[in-house]
């Protein structure tokens, strides 16, 4: 047989065997339409942590980047005008508060009944309102 051939009806077995795998793994999960709902609002948690990890790590980027930019400007003022640096500290200083913005926002918003990722994990918005009144 051709190499190609077994290539592909290896791929398309694996692929299918994943599937299945998958689909009876989740159908075990999931009973209904209620256990899905279940399942995917406890995946939202994860996903407003994985954002908000995201957003503190591209800040911290942005301004180590910005720092960089501004050595290059030194160096060489003609080839990085001051704006890309600038530019560039203010993205990073609006990605590392956005986490603290949200929660502010979400708290006006929906009151206690909302929940926001912070860097200790997952909490509702009125448990930060309500400590920070003690």
């Amino acid at each position: 047989m051709n190499k190609k051939l077994v290539k592909k009806i290896a791929l398309i077995a694996g692929g299918t065997a994943c599937l299945a795998i998958g689909t009876a793994a989740f159908a075990v999960i999931s009973s209904g339409v209620g256990g899905i709902a279940s399942q995917v609002t406890s995946n939202l948690a994860s996903v407003a942590k994985l954002i908000t990890a995201a957003s503190y790590t591209a800040g911290l980027g942005f301004a180590v980047g910005a720092i960089v930019k501004f050595k290059a400007h030194k160096d060489n003022p003609a080839q990085v005008t001051i704006g890309m640096p600038i530019a560039m500290l203010f993205i990073g200083a609006a990605l590392i508060f956005a986490p603290s913005v949200f929660l502010s926002a979400g708290s006006t918003l929906f009151g206690s009944s909302g929940t926001v990722a912070g860097a200790s994990g997952v909490s509702g918005f009125g448990a930060t309102k309500a400590t920070a009144n003690h």
